[in-house]
């Protein structure tokens, strides 16, 4: 049996992106919540906040997706999104298992880092190092909300990415990380990212109700290959599958196995 091809640079970049969106989120999370910044004070209204939180993180997703790294790699940045690919086929299960890791690890190593430059002021329980909670509805309208907007994340995924727009596949989902932190956040935090929300709350020491984020997330992004499957064989396991970059998935630009007794 032939040795599984590694694809080393795309596990680092997923780790790297990852740790990179949740620095900005810890940054902006003190920014936007800590009683003493001066945000805080010019704009009182939660919701202002937020929706100016959601802006800037989804202009930093896709900046993400959109860059070399993300383009190398396909932009996941989120382990959901990968099991979804795995289960649609489109990801090789050794690739998805590593880029899993490489998600968690890369969203626990952006938070150690931006606690050790931000200190206390993550910390602070209006930060609380930006992890997602549920709201006052509770843990189930929680978990049925994160459900629903993965559902949806997932579906325009790969309907845009299977279509002649797919070079806007990482805006698409930008755009809802941005309207979901705006209005969703009351409810669940707005994660849909396992690897996202169990780097936060590690160094919180809150995981009571981190089964919310490991279950519902994947579940509602695996429930949308299922309606997705037929339209989602034309399309790649990238957000922005860009024609110059080598894709591990499809194997463009990848080198082609020896053949068997080749010098």
């Amino acid at each position: 049996m032939a040795p599984k091809a590694m694809h080393w640079p795309e596990y680092l970049a997923e780790a790297g992106l990852l740790g990179l969106f949740m620095v900005v989120a810890c940054v902006l999370g003190v920014a936007l919540g800590h009683p003493a910044s001066a945000a805080v004070r010019a704009l009182p209204a939660p919701f202002a906040r937020r929706a100016l939180f959601g802006l800037a993180m989804g202009a930093t997703a896709v900046a993400i997706i959109y860059s070399p790294p993300g383009r190398r790699s396909g932009g996941h940045i989120n382990p959901a999104i990968t099991l979804a690919f795995l289960a649609l086929r489109k990801v090789k299960t050794h690739d998805a298992a590593l880029y899993v890791a490489a998600q968690v690890a890369g969203a626990t190593g952006g938070v150690l880092v931006a606690w050790a430059v931000l200190g206390a002021r993550l910390a602070h329980p209006a930060v609380h190092f930006v992890t997602t909670r549920p709201g006052p509805a509770g843990a189930l309208v929680a978990f049925a909300a994160e459900a629903a907007i993965s559902f949806v994340l997932m579906t325009v995924v790969l309907a845009v990415s299977a279509s002649r727009r797919q070079a806007w596949t990482g805006v698409c989902a930008g755009v809802l990380v941005a309207v979901y932190i705006a209005f969703e956040a009351p409810l669940s935090g707005m994660s849909m990212n396992p690897a996202r929300s169990l780097a936060s709350t590690l160094p919180a020491g809150e995981l009571g109700a981190m089964w919310i984020y490991l279950l519902a997330p994947p579940l509602g992004m695996l429930a949308a290959g299922g309606p997705m499957r037929r339209r989602a064989a034309r399309a790649c396991a990238k957000l922005r599958h860009a024609p110059d970059v080598p894709c591990i998935f499809c194997g463009q630009g990848m080198a082609l196995p020896a053949a068997p007794g080749a010098a």
